[in-house]
């Protein structure tokens, strides 16, 4: 087989576990691959850094799942790599009647997906989709469906973190070349989701419609050097080459004593010619001071507007830190805190792309019920720990907002339910039987959280990236100032609704009566 054709193998609907296609064999043994089956994707818990926490996430990588599943279906180089899998007697794996049946139904075509919308802000034990449809194209879809949408979530919270610690600062995602391999592509559109206002990435930029964003590394500084030239006369080339887009990094002689004063000697120059800088970058030491010496060294100079970009192992509560800092800080040279923030650039890479701290999300993908005798019925999976214990069967799910207008629970009940028709909502915690609150009708409103996304094929086209963000930031401001703080956020509450929690715990005292 070519390499070019094994590279096919690992992007298709090979893709996947191994297990996901010995479940769907015996599943076909047994005449239940084409019995309806629901699946829900959710996570447990927000991701934790150590030393802060996320109180909410933000679902992304949905799109992309949708196109993917659209298009894909097994071919025959797919179905060679099955045929040569052996059994440990040396007899093949999969039966070649099971293949023939893969031939024709190895696709995602049965299957139906509800989702909440891409952007939204979500929230643990919440489905973000539900995936119906035949069992064994359902099974199917798990590994892929938990690879793109665990990791886009990931990364989309990590960048709306770091949006929400700049403030108005622009961020820029700087991150490809410390991702892993293509998922960069995806990390790159998660970033720019979740917060981040352009991309170093030129491929995806283009595709979602963005300008890239870029200077030069030390390197151009260091090649002049080296050939007997001067810090000066790279920046004059580089100001030479793009009059309109001069951003010159500072860091690499001496920020202080070289590389500003040539950086403001070139900009005079460009000035004189009628251009006008765009930037510094400074990419070491101690940012925050750095920032106002240049604040003060650039407004002397007559370039108050000149943004600063900043670099070097930038996150969430590194940019808060250097906020706080200029703010003390910042008076003491006469320069203007507000100001000098407003203008900053935020260069971030590694620990935006890589959700450092938190390197996985550890979203699910269960069985939540199956349709049998002309009805669903509830499947329930029973652990040791009361918060891996399924919230079964069909289910809906509800954002509550309170008389702010704030997103006050996101509330579950089973398919046939209508919070709204009730006037006392009772919500239970979906794990700590001792908790519940009430709420009166009109203490609140409703919204329903999921829309179908696909039948057979995608039902909408690929939206804007900007309706994404817009998505983001409508949810991120309607939640709570508690639960969008950076450290020791407050718990948004999920709850199910008693209905939901009567049947759940039904279903588990019905495995094991003597279970507390």
């Amino acid at each position: 087989m070519s390499d070019a054709k094994r590279s096919d193998l690992t992007r298709g609907i090979l893709f996947t576990d191994e297990y996901q296609l010995t479940m769907a064999q015996v599943y076909y043994r047994l005449g239940l691959a084409e019995k309806p089956a629901l699946f829900e994707h959710f996570y447990r818990h927000n991701p934790d850094y150590g030393q802060h926490q996320a109180g909410y996430c933000i679902f992304a990588g949905l799109d992309p799942l949708l196109s993917w599943m659209q298009e894909e279906r097994l071919d025959e180089d797919e179905l060679e790599a099955l045929r040569s899998q052996k059994s440990r007697s040396g007899k093949p794996l999969f039966d070649r009647d099971f293949l023939e049946y893969l031939r024709r139904h190895g696709s995602f075509e049965g299957l139906s997906l509800k989702a909440i919308a891409e952007g939204r802000v979500v929230h643990p034990y919440v489905p973000l989709a539900m995936i119906e449809g035949p069992l064994l194209q359902a099974q199917l879809l798990e590994t892929i469906l938990l690879n793109r949408l665990n990791f886009e979530t990931l990364i989309a919270t990590k960048a709306s973190r770091v949006r929400e610690a700049a403030g108005k600062s622009t961020v820029l995602d700087f991150g490809i070349r410390r991702a892993a391999g293509e998922a960069g592509n995806a990390a790159t559109r998660a970033c720019l989701i979740g917060g981040a206002d352009r991309s170093s990435n030129v491929g995806m930029s283009h595709v979602l419609g963005l300008q890239a964003a870029g200077t030069h590394a030390h390197s151009l500084v260091q090649a002049f050097m080296a050939l007997g030239m001067s810090e000066l006369e790279a920046f004059r080339a580089f100001a030479e080459v793009y009059p309109d887009d001069t951003v010159l990094l500072v860091d690499t002689v001496d920020v202080l004593e070289s590389g500003i004063p040539n950086a403001i000697q070139v900009f005079e120059e460009l000035k004189r010619k009628g251009h006008q800088p765009v930037g510094i970058r400074l990419d070491s030491g101690d940012l925050a001071y750095l920032s106002i010496r240049a604040a003060q060294m650039l407004d002397k100079a007559g370039f108050p507007e000149t943004a600063i970009v900043l670099s070097s192992e930038l996150d969430e509560l590194v940019i808060w830190q250097i906020h706080t800092q200029i703010r003390q800080e910042a008076p003491r040279y006469g320069v203007d805190a507000d100001s000098l923030i407003n203008r900053l650039v935020f260069g971030v890479g590694t620990r935006m792309v890589t959700s450092w701290g938190q390197p996985a999300l550890g979203g699910v993908y269960k069985l939540v019920a199956m349709y049998d005798g002309g009805s669903w019925k509830p499947a329930i999976k029973v652990s040791e720990s009361i918060e891996k214990i399924l919230n079964p069967g069909q289910k809906r799910a509800w954002r509550i907002y309170d008389d702010r207008g704030l997103a006050s629970a996101d509330y579950l009940t089973l398919a046939e339910e209508d919070p709204r028709t009730e006037p006392t909502i009772i919500l239970r915690h979906p794990t700590d039987p001792g908790k519940q609150r009430r709420l009166k009708q009109n203490q609140c409103t409703f919204e329903l959280l999921h829309e179908e996304v696909f039948r057979g094929k995608r039902l909408f086209d690929p939206l804007p990236l900007e309706v994404l963000r817009q998505r983001r930031k409508a949810d991120v401001e309607r939640l709570d100032p508690g639960v969008r703080r950076l450290v020791n956020p407050h718990e948004y509450h999920v709850s199910l609704s008693p209905r939901l929690w009567t049947l759940k715990t039904q279903m588990v005292e019905g495995l094991n009566p003597n279970r507390p």
